[in-house]
């Protein structure tokens, strides 16, 4: 990979986290993200805890998905 490849890669991925971060609002109006079954969420009194494995999970085979579609030569 040369210098010219590594910089559009860069690019791509400042683009789409850009545009995650404006999209992430208007995601959580969905509801289901973060609230899949299997997701670890303990709450016990005034302590609380929540690890979204799955969503994790689902979130990295999409991205793989994505990844391999759109950066593929």
């Amino acid at each position: 990979m040369n210098i010219t490849e590594a910089a559009r890669v860069l690019i791509i991925l400042g683009a789409a986290l850009i545009a995650l971060g404006v999209l992430l609002p208007y995601m959580a109006k969905f509801g289901f993200l973060g609230k899949l079954p299997g997701d670890i969420k303990i709450e016990r009194g005034n302590f609380s805890f929540y690890f979204p494995i799955v969503t994790c999970v689902v979130l990295s085979i999409l991205l793989t998905v994505l990844g391999n579609l759109f950066l593929r030569k």
